[in-house]
């Protein structure tokens, strides 16, 4: 039985961006518009279309590799920024684009450097205008553990309630048994929450499980309450909060 609510925009539909959208690519602003749309090309969040015009004289090779979406027709196209040349960067739209899209160019996020909305840099993929992510402080308890052992024990989490996700329960570092836990490389970032600034794989009975857990030391001003707090994945590790355990999302108990 899933315990949260599931994304409800349509794919395709679209909507005007009330934000001024930038972005680079090396040393150069490769877009700067105040036009952009949000597009749903999916339920869960929108791509950003940015008008030609609005891109950078030269910054767009294309490649002559016309292609029939959903949208209308497009023609891929490759970045070039400096000397060097990203290829399969961006779609340019034709004239058979639907919902006013003719003209729009629809970027690879990672095909650039760094985003921004307004004057703040943006992750992963644009924010949903209809989400809302809130963190909450709770006196629940919480417990998190993995075949038998408890990883983690609080009566102070901070719940994260956020873009059609399972709720998230980020838990203070002395609640956490590190010595299950070793730390890895893992860098992850959200479009919510900012880039994480560490991970830990947990060690139990031999076996290593690997980037079960992660932290936000600067996450975004939104996320201040789970700053240099640790969550677990639900989906990965046994969850009980008030002493009810929690199904892993895409389960269920009879």
């Amino acid at each position: 039985m899933r315990d949260y609510p599931e994304m409800i925009a349509a794919t395709g539909h679209v909507e005007p961006v009330p934000r001024r959208i930038r972005a680079v690519a090396g040393k150069a602003t490769v877009l700067d518009t105040t036009r952009a749309k949000y597009v749903w090309e999916w339920p869960y969040y929108p791509a950003f279309y940015i008008p030609a015009e609005d891109v950078t004289p030269g910054a767009l090779i294309d490649e002559d590799h016309p292609e029939r979406l959903e949208l209308g027709t497009a023609r891929r196209q490759s970045l070039k920024t400096g000397d060097e040349v990203r290829s399969a960067a961006a779609r340019l739209y034709g004239e058979d684009a639907v919902a006013g899209l003719a003209g729009h160019v629809r970027f690879e996020w990672d095909a650039l450097d760094a985003w921004f909305e307004e004057d703040e840099q943006i992750f992963v993929h644009p924010r949903s205008p209809y989400t809302r992510v809130d963190a909450l402080r709770s006196t629940r308890h919480v417990r998190v553990a993995l075949e038998g052992h408890t990883l983690a024990e609080s009566s102070s989490p901070v719940l994260v309630f956020e873009t059609g996700l399972p709720t998230r329960y980020y838990v203070n570092r002395t609640d956490v048994d590190f010595t299950l836990l070793a730390p890895t490389s893992t860098v992850t970032a959200c479009p919510y929450k900012g880039r994480t600034s560490g991970y830990w794989s947990v060690r139990v009975n031999g076996i290593v499980h690997e980037d079960l857990a992660w932290t936000y030391d600067f996450p975004t001003a939104a996320l201040d309450p789970i700053k240099g707090l640790v969550c677990f994945y639900n989906e990965k590790v046994d969850l009980f909060v008030d002493g009810a355990e929690i199904p892993r999302p895409g389960t269920h108990f009879s």
